[in-house]
């Protein structure tokens, strides 16, 4: 049993989510042999593209268009990695778990995202860490 403020990340088999019932898309992707990494403008911390599916998007929908405006890709080749579970005390949420390798990307930075890296691992300061380091751990296992 979890205590109330104890968060469980779960990977699932990609596709065993329905749509409907999902919430978030996170996104691992890389730009040649390095991982993005944004920070949000009111935050120190750094995480993978990632958000909220909006009223009448497809995971898919939700997930380039997240890339855009977080990270500034306009091209990439993506893939649904897995699906995923967070349990937060009582509340379960589900999301889906893309890879991505990108082929363009803008300079210019839009929207939230204050600043972008790219490195071979996980940041040390995670705006997540319960839920991105388990998300990138499915990457990596799956990619490498």
């Amino acid at each position: 049993m979890l205590k109330e403020d104890s968060v469980e990340t779960r990977i699932l088999e990609a596709g065993s989510v329905a749509e409907s019932k999902l919430t978030y898309v996170v996104i691992g992707a890389r730009l040649g042999e390095k991982w993005i990494f944004v920070r949000h403008r009111d935050r120190s911390t750094w995480e993978m593209p990632a958000g909220h599916i909006e009223e009448g998007e497809s995971a898919g929908m939700a997930a380039a268009r997240e890339l855009y405006e977080e990270a500034g890709v306009t091209g990439s080749v993506m893939e649904h990695n897995s699906d995923y579970e967070v349990t937060v005390g009582s509340k379960t949420e589900y999301g889906r778990l893309y890879s991505a390798v990108v082929k363009e990307i803008e300079s210019r930075l839009r929207f939230e995202t204050e600043e972008i890296i790219l490195l071979d691992r996980l940041p040390p300061d995670l705006t997540y860490p319960e839920v991105q380091t388990v998300l990138f751990s499915r990457l990596n296992d799956h990619l490498f």
